[in-house]
């Protein structure tokens, strides 16, 4: 059985049941996933008695109640050798019983801090706040305070995870420090479970606008490469083979408009949710997003790096020294109504000036 995170919280893990020391993380600080990680692990004894799974997981697991127990049943974080099923499931010799939960816990405290949080929605289950450029998601070593979560704990006191001040409030998934767009945070533990099951089984619709580095040759296609941290630097993640390294993930793109072929402004639509996918995607294909520092964006990748049009590509560089990334709209159903929701953030004025200043350009460019 994998460590109880509750019981031992000097170790978490992720979905293949690695271990990692406290406080560190499987990805970059400032991580753009929504991964669910394995917290237990059960095999039944061989002469284990007939008995209701919520019963089974009870003694099992002392610390934990039987209400959040039975909600992350209904949510289907719990599944019975490798399959969802109900409360009622009687555990039988030798099933293996697993719980999966949308953050790795840490044993560190979140101190609540006003904050000026962009809420577009909120109801008694969730919210939706549209995240600025520059606001780390996550508090993690060299980001203690400051952070999204710190002003969520401070807007929402009775945070579904919150006991103790642990680290995991309402976050289901997460986006770059410097990408800008929406977020849906669970206010309760049936919500958080029941949207980060639909971020692992890739029902929620995610629409990223980005301008990148030259024009694609396909108006539309699909990226498709695992992603994993870089074998080379450990703060970059690669792309490599559909195989046993990184994870399976998939990018859809379409061109909407291209700048006189220097630039061009994509929709990306994520089917997975990988850290940095589609940062390290649009790399991966010769078409890094413009400001992108950590991909190679933050300089000039197409066009001649002379003359006014180097000025000019400089000066737009210096304007937005940041990923233009922006995540534009969130579509998912409500845990408790289960009416599809559809939000959408319009995008910030550094992004609207930098596709401003390249139309220009493009008009005049000959």
């Amino acid at each position: 059985m994998y460590h109880d995170p509750e019981e031992f919280p000097d170790l978490t893990a992720d979905a293949a049941g690695a271990a990692y020391p406290p406080g560190a993380s499987e990805t970059p600080d400032d991580e753009d996933g929504d991964e669910l990680y394995e917290h237990h692990r059960i095999r039944a004894d061989r002469r284990q008695e007939l008995l209701r799974l919520d019963k089974f997981l009870l003694n099992r697991l002392p610390s934990t109640s039987r209400t959040r127990i039975q909600n992350a049943i209904r949510a289907e974080a719990v599944q019975v050798n490798d399959r969802p099923v109900k409360s009622n499931y009687r555990v039988k010799p030798l099933d293996v019983i697993t719980i999966t939960l949308p953050e790795p816990p840490r044993e560190f405290k979140v101190v609540p801090e006003p904050m000026d949080l962009d809420i577009r929605y909120e109801d008694p289950e969730l919210l939706i706040v549209n995240k600025p450029a520059g606001l780390v998601v996550h508090p993690a070593y060299g980001n203690w305070n400051g952070t999204l979560v710190n002003g969520l704990a401070h807007h929402l006191q009775n945070l579904p995870t919150g006991r103790n001040g642990e680290i995991r409030p309402g976050l289901v998934h997460r986006i770059d420090k410097d990408t800008s767009g929406l977020l849906v945070i669970g206010k309760t533990e049936f919500a958080m479970t029941h949207l980060s099951n639909q971020f692992f089984h890739h029902t929620i619709e995610r629409t990223y606008l980005a301008l990148v580095w030259g024009v694609p040759k396909e108006e539309q296609g699909t990226i498709r490469g695992n992603i994993g941290r870089s074998l080379k630097d450990r703060k970059v993640q690669a792309v490599f083979p559909e195989g046993d390294y990184g994870k399976h993930a998939v990018t859809h793109y379409k061109v909407l408009q291209s700048f006189a072929g220097k630039v061009a402004l994509l929709q990306c639509n994520l089917e997975t949710g990988r850290t940095h996918q589609i940062r390290a995607h649009m790399k991966h294909i010769g078409h890094p997003l413009f400001g992108d520092a950590t991909y190679g964006g933050d300089k000039i990748v197409y066009g001649q790096r002379t003359g006014a049009y180097k000025t000019f590509a400089e000066k737009m560089l210096a304007a937005m020294p940041r990923q233009a990334l922006h995540a534009k709209s969130l579509g998912f159903e409500h845990p408790v109504t289960h009416a599809q929701l559809q939000f959408e953030a319009e995008l910030p004025a550094d992004f609207e000036f930098l596709l401003l200043k390249w139309a220009e350009f493009a008009q005049h460019d000959v």
